[in-house]
């Protein structure tokens, strides 16, 4: 199993001290949290997009280029790119370019997008979100594996012989494509033959593993060898300590603030207190056999190779957050790489260590 961190750099006050730091403060935060998971030991690390509050994540390639330039091993990961909301052709022209710079490090995971900002800052509605992002990912990837496209579309203007730069350094780009509960999007993973990644945070399990299982019956459908199926999947809170109730205790603040954020952006609650939070979602809080435990239960319901864990530190000390990760590095990850066989990640997925 790889294990992945993940920020959408929202931009709150902190649940226990109540101080809100600036945008600089809070991006900056992002930086170091890469390097410290590459330092840990972590497999990639992924800046999501969103275009609303509380989110700073307008812009992941301007961030993970700035990542990529004080990195050196770690897989650079979009969670997710919102092509539904991007020029095709403009988002290729940054991703290519982040691909190079990172030594072909960079993986894409891909989503149609949600919110009500879309309408006002792209005019990208429920109604059409989907056959954007099904047009921007078509146009995406002739672009990456062609340096003459000729195209014509609905939604930007078409193209005929034309040739976007840089050409990136991998030659076959790996795009994932996120759902937390479309069917459409599984199903358009498993026709082009692309892997799945699981939201997996608001719910428990058995939705999530039925849209697995989904995707998983539409990959051999299409022909694909069910062996090739690829499955990452997230997980909704992070805190590993040595005594299970004293996670739960430290916990406790943080679960209360984004409950609160929830109902004041209008997110359905689920989890009504912080007991059935840890015991029922997907989040991992306890101690170290708690975590393991429930990532081996997980796993028997997706069948995933990939995890990823929340990067954000908000609620702790900067000791507290650090010695979790390094707790669950030191006692989880361990046991679940030896027992769950998983392919490579960024860079290392080329084996002379050079995509070209």
């Amino acid at each position: 199993m790889k294990f992945l961190q993940i920020t959408l750099i929202t931009h709150t006050p902190d649940p226990v001290t109540g101080a809100t730091e600036t945008a600089q403060q809070r991006l900056r935060r992002v930086v170091e949290s890469a390097k410290l998971a590459e330092e840990l030991g972590f497999d990639g690390f992924a800046v999501g997009e969103r275009h609303e509050d509380p989110f700073l994540s307008s812009a992941p390639p301007v961030v993970l280029s700035h990542i990529a330039a004080v990195t050196s091993r770690i897989a650079l990961f979009t969670g997710v790119t919102t092509l539904s909301l991007l020029d095709p052709v403009r988002a290729f022209e940054d991703y290519s370019t982040l691909d190079n710079l990172s030594g072909g490090r960079l993986e894409l995971i891909i989503g149609k997008g949600n919110g009500a900002a879309q309408a006002k800052l792209f005019h990208v509605t429920t109604d059409d979100q989907w056959d954007r992002n099904r047009e921007g990912y078509e146009l995406f990837r002739r672009l990456w594996d062609s340096d003459n496209v000729t195209w014509l579309g609905q939604f930007r203007p078409s193209l005929t012989e034309a040739k976007a730069l840089p050409r990136p350094l991998q030659p076959r780009l790996r795009i994932w494509h996120g759902s937390a509960t479309s069917r459409e999007s599984a199903d358009y993973a498993a026709r082009h033959g692309d892997p799945l990644f699981s939201a997996n945070v608001t719910n428990p399990v058995e939705p999530y593993a039925d849209l697995v299982a989904h995707y998983r019956e539409r990959w051999a459908a299409y022909g694909h060898d069910p062996a090739d199926a690829l499955v990452g999947a997230g997980t909704a809170g992070f805190l590993v300590t040595r005594d299970s109730q004293q996670a739960l205790d430290s916990y406790r603040p943080i679960f209360e603030a984004r409950q609160a954020v929830a109902r004041k952006f209008g997110v359905p609650v689920v989890f009504d207190s912080i007991e059935d939070f840890a015991a029922r979602s997907s989040a991992l809080i306890g101690s170290p056999q708690q975590v393991l435990d429930k990532l081996h239960r997980y796993h028997e319901q997706l069948g995933h190779e990939v995890v990823h864990l929340s990067a954000d530190g908000d609620g702790l000390t900067d000791k507290q957050h650090r010695e979790s990760l390094e707790l669950f590095q030191a006692e989880v990850a361990p046991e679940l790489r030896r027992r769950i066989p998983s392919r490579q990640l960024g860079a290392d997925r080329y084996p002379s260590g050079d995509p070209r």
